[in-house]
């Protein structure tokens, strides 16, 4: 009878166990891992658009004022910071140079005045009197003539003389008559054009003394600079004695009433907006979003951005805000009300760019479930096709989790919830 040597079989028993071992660690690797997920709220209600960019705060109007002569300052009536209103006097310029100038045209003028007066009124020229001088001795002569001749056709009818003196003294009168007619037509065109051409005359010299004087009251009123809008003095890089050139600032007003942000969007994104649409701004140093509104939608695209520039202003009654301010602006757009809402963390996106979310299937698995989305905003999507709210949204664990995976629902953590309430 064969006996199993004692080696041996203490050699086959640890074969079995390895074995056995072997296959208990196959069969539990074959076991799917269950994944933690926690859901999403799947609410309906109303979601608006918001336009998220950033800008820099710009005045309602400014005025960088440039004196139109180059003189020293004479004296600064205002300071920076001070509020100032349209038409108010900033600074005067040293003047004396342009006030002696607008003094002597002002004599000028009054000396041409004069002479046009005088032209009016004047003494005809000594041609026109000679003029007038020998159209009376030519109508002396003609009537002396016309006697003459009158006189002889009555001795010619008595027979006391010949017919050849009554001849002679019609010739006469015809040759007076054409000397007194030449004579009138002198006189006419010297009293017509020669007078008329001493008015024009002397009402060019006065308007070209009119024009020196206006002039020179013009460079005596640029010494004097005054504000052209209401607003504050925010630069003035000159002191008094200091000389102003032509071209450079002298003195800048800014209207800070309100301040007004230019951004630049999308056409889309402009498309929902209208004048009056509500917006904010983050602005450093204030806390809580400061209001503002749409006041302007350009009507073309900026051709360098393919963008629209829209304008949003902000009021500045207590002069708050400050130009220059880089800040964050919000501007509502278009709102929906009884949306599907998820919260846009539960929300992913293919590589073909379409939208999908993850579910929780009836047997506690993951299901993979395309999407339509709407409006989209920092925290909120709006879902317009592909869920119900009774579904089983998963927000947290759902990137890179594979369809069909075993998943275990789990409650939210300490620290969402505490976000989930500063949010």
């Amino acid at each position: 009878m064969n006996r199993f040597n004692p080696g041996l079989r203490t050699v086959l028993l640890l074969a079995v166990s390895f074995a056995a071992c072997t296959g208990c660690k196959s069969r539990e690797a074959a076991v799917t891992p269950q994944v933690s997920v926690q859901l999403a709220s799947v609410t309906v209600g109303s979601i608006a658009e918001s336009i998220e960019t950033d800008a820099v705060l710009t005045p309602l109007a400014e005025a960088a004022i440039q004196p139109k002569v180059t003189s020293p300052v004479q004296h600064f009536l205002v300071q920076r910071g001070d509020r100032v209103h349209a038409g108010q006097l900033l600074l005067t310029l040293e003047n004396k140079d342009l006030a002696a100038a607008a003094q002597d045209n002002e004599g000028a003028y009054q000396a041409a005045q004069a002479a046009y007066a005088t032209s009016i009124k004047s003494t005809v020229p000594e041609d026109f009197t000679r003029a007038d001088y020998d159209l009376k001795q030519a109508k002396a002569d003609y009537d002396l003539n016309q006697s003459i001749v009158t006189a002889r056709q009555k001795l010619f009818q008595q027979g006391a003389i010949p017919g050849r003196d009554l001849d002679t003294a019609r010739n006469a009168l015809l040759q007076a008559k054409a000397t007194l007619d030449l004579a009138q037509a002198h006189y006419n065109a010297l009293q017509t054009a020669t007078h008329e051409a001493a008015i024009q005359a002397a009402r060019g010299q006065l308007q070209s003394a009119s024009g020196r004087l206006q002039n020179a009251k013009a460079m005596l009123s640029y010494t004097e600079i005054r504000s052209p809008i209401d607003g504050y003095i925010t630069d003035r890089p000159l002191f008094d004695g200091e000389t102003a050139q032509v071209g450079t600032p002298v003195i800048t007003v800014m209207d800070t009433s309100a301040l007004i942000a230019k951004v630049h969007i999308s056409q889309m994104q402009a498309a929902s907006l209208f004048l009056g649409s509500k917006a904010a701004l983050s602005v450093p140093g204030i806390s809580d979003p400061y209001p503002a509104k749409v006041i302007l939608i350009s009507p073309a695209l900026d051709p360098g951005s393919s963008t629209i520039e829209i304008w949003v202003r902000a009021e500045n009654p207590h002069q708050i805000l400050k130009a220059g301010t880089p800040v964050h602006v919000s501007i509502t757009g278009k709102s929906v009300d009884h949306a599907t809402i998820l919260p846009v963390e539960a929300l992913q996106t293919a590589e073909d760019g379409s939208h999908f979310v993850m579910l929780v299937s009836a047997k506690s698995t993951a299901l993979r479930r395309p999407v339509t989305v709407g409006i989209v905003t920092a925290k909120q999507v709006q879902i317009l096709s592909g869920i119900v709210p009774t579904d089983k949204v998963i927000s947290v664990g759902s990137y890179a989790l594979d369809p069909d995976t075993p998943v275990t629902i789990a409650a939210p953590t300490a620290t969402d919830d505490s976000d989930g309430d500063k949010q």
